[in-house]
């Protein structure tokens, strides 16, 4: 099997973002910035073509799949859904501020301190880590033996990170250093079952525009 490249990227930023809120599966359209990044990421791609693309059925993560799927010239490749590409479900704490959660906010914190240790009870009614782990790493395998050279996953923050986890040197480290910034992307390779990273957290647009919110 010919070596197939795998385009990660996290979609662009939310008005949830910018209040620092939990959206799991809450379905907040990108505002303009997070346009903005999509848009200018897209036209750093062109020449890149992509066979194949599969977003997450959010709104936030498939605006950015077709929003850099036309700018980088591949309007035309198939876009497919996947819903093991949404965020982590929040459970009862979907939209609330992620320093103002009320009785959650101690277990909240472990959240982002050590999150494969994070429990349902953090998350009432929702997902852990580890299931998010299971269910991107799942969907990453079966993408990775799609008969293409190119494809393009449009997903969120913490699913990037646990798509990837075992892939990085010290999987304990969750979020890798940080929570991806929006529009990041992370380029794979794999022959269908081994996988090599290409690129890390690559940004297509200037840097001084990307926003941690997390270390404000």
């Amino acid at each position: 099997m010919t070596a197939m490249l795998i385009y990660i990227i996290r979609h662009g930023e939310t008005n949830a973002n910018r209040e620092k809120r939990f959206q799991g599966h809450q379905d907040w359209p990108l505002n303009d910035d997070g346009r903005k990044l999509a848009d200018l990421t897209g036209k750093a791609m062109r020449g890149i073509r992509f066979d194949y693309a599969i977003t997450s059925p959010l709104l936030r993560a498939r605006e950015t799949a077709e929003t850099v799927l036309r700018e980088s010239g591949n309007e035309k490749t198939p876009l497919a859904f996947d819903d093991r590409l949404k965020e982590m479900h929040c459970g009862v704490c979907e939209g609330v501020l992620c320093d103002a959660a009320g009785e959650y906010t101690e277990k909240l914190k472990l959240f982002f301190r050590n999150p494969l240790l994070y429990t349902p009870e953090g998350f009432p009614e929702g997902e852990t880590v580890r299931q998010v782990c299971d269910r991107t790493q799942q969907m990453l395998r079966e993408a990775a033996k799609l008969p293409y050279d190119s494809v393009l996953l449009s997903t969120h923050g913490c699913a990037v990170r646990a798509m990837l986890n075992f892939l990085y040197d010290d999987p304990s480290d969750f979020w890798h250093g940080h929570v991806p910034y929006n529009c990041a992307v992370n380029i794979l390779e794999t022959d269908g079952t081994h996988f090599r990273f290409v690129e890390e957290d690559k940004l297509y647009y200037d840097p001084a525009l990307a926003v941690d919110r997390f270390k404000e």
